[in-house]
């Protein structure tokens, strides 16, 4: 890994413990992040991007193994749909515990999405916690596809931008999304 991947880490790290709010390139496309325990610093991640805090947020976390530590029951499908999937993939489990309130939906649900991208897996195994993951925009405003298309209406609201990937033009896709209930019950929300 070079320098400047280990800095981003270390610097991004210190922010978020610290209660702040940083820019990241994820799996998917780049995030507003912060950590997913901190009420504080969720309520801020809804006011930069004009958004109501009724429609929740995502959770990123590096290990699979974690997902009893913040679900109160893990369905049974979901290991098998984590083990399978080949790109990106959200999933909406009930139950949330252990994480910020203001980060759950209504009906205490929670989506987490497990990275297996190398910047954002070293970030969440240093910070030993979740963190949280939203398209770097505006609510409603059209999602940036790399980091020359984020706003800088964004960038100045940020505690720190990580350097890392910033002049990747590629594009990424956002993740598929799958909502699953306490029985079991599969809805795909987003291929």
């Amino acid at each position: 890994m070079n320098t400047s991947f280990n800095d981003d880490i270390v610097k991004a790290v210190e922010v978020l413990r610290s209660g702040g709010i940083i820019l990241y390139p994820t799996d998917t496309i780049w995030g507003i992040g912060c950590d997913a325990t901190n009420q504080a610093a969720v309520k801020r991640i809804y006011e930069i991007k004009q958004r109501v805090d009724a429609k929740s947020m995502l959770v990123l976390m590096e290990n699979p193994n974690l997902l009893n530590s913040y679900i109160t029951e893990v369905p049974e499908i979901a290991w098998d749909l984590i083990e399978v999937a080949d790109n990106p993939l959200t999933i909406i489990y009930p139950g949330a515990k252990n994480l910020a309130s203001n980060l759950c939906a209504n009906d205490g649900s929670i989506g987490i999405r497990i990275t297996t991208e190398p910047f954002t897996q070293q970030l969440i195994q240093r910070f030993r916690k979740p963190i949280v993951s939203t398209s770097a925009n505006i609510s409603g405003q059209k999602s940036p596809l790399n980091f020359q298309e984020i706003s800088d209406k964004i960038k100045i609201l940020m505690d720190y931008i990580v350097t890392y990937r910033q002049d990747d033009l590629s594009t990424r896709n956002p993740s598929g999304i799958i909502k699953l209930g306490v029985s079991g019950q599969i809805e795909i929300i987003r291929k």
